[in-house]
């Protein structure tokens, strides 16, 4: 991925409205990623950067290219109000209105709910992960008790009889 996204970097570099960038985590970069909740290497992050979005897309050249043409753009924002619907041009002008602290309790919520989405997919994949250990276990021991039961002996019994062979 690395040689197509300096490519795409060198493509884009005299752009006026789409920043292509790359950012060291494991060195000076480390607190930029860590605030914009970067957990893997290589991530992609996409969009305002006071809101920065993970990209889900191919990792080609091309694709690359023609999501930074279709979306690497001037989106809605405080700074670029007239690019808002009406419904986001309200929300806008709510958070406006509100203090730093109203401000900071709102997100906190917000971050809150995101730490709890993660908690609860942590949790439930772990009792997937159980579930599946077991019914695994349970799989190898049926297969087993199948095999105990009888099931090669019958086979060779059979194969024996096809080949004339009856001795015992």
């Amino acid at each position: 991925m690395k040689p197509d996204w300096d490519k795409l970097m060198t493509a884009f570099k005299d752009s006026k409205t789409q920043l292509i960038a790359d950012v060291d985590c494991t060195t000076e970069g480390k607190p930029l990623c860590d605030a914009n909740g970067v957990k893997g290497y290589p991530s992609i992050k996409w969009g305002d950067p006071a809101d920065l979005q993970d990209y889900q897309g191919g990792r080609d050249y091309t694709t690359l290219e023609n999501f930074a043409e279709e979306k690497l753009k001037p989106i809605c924002s405080p700074a670029n109000i007239d690019l808002c619907d009406d419904d986001k041009k309200e929300q806008i002008k709510k958070y406006m209105a509100m203090s730093e602290a109203d401000m900071d309790a709102e997100i906190a919520k917000y971050e809150k709910m995101q730490v709890d989405a993660e908690e609860n997919f942590k949790t439930e994949v772990a009792k997937l992960q159980e579930n599946y250990q077991k019914l695994s276990a349970d799989k190898d021991a049926a297969l087993a008790a199948v095999k105990d039961a009888g099931l090669g002996l019958i086979k060779s019994v059979k194969t024996a009889k096809k080949s004339g062979s009856d001795e015992l």
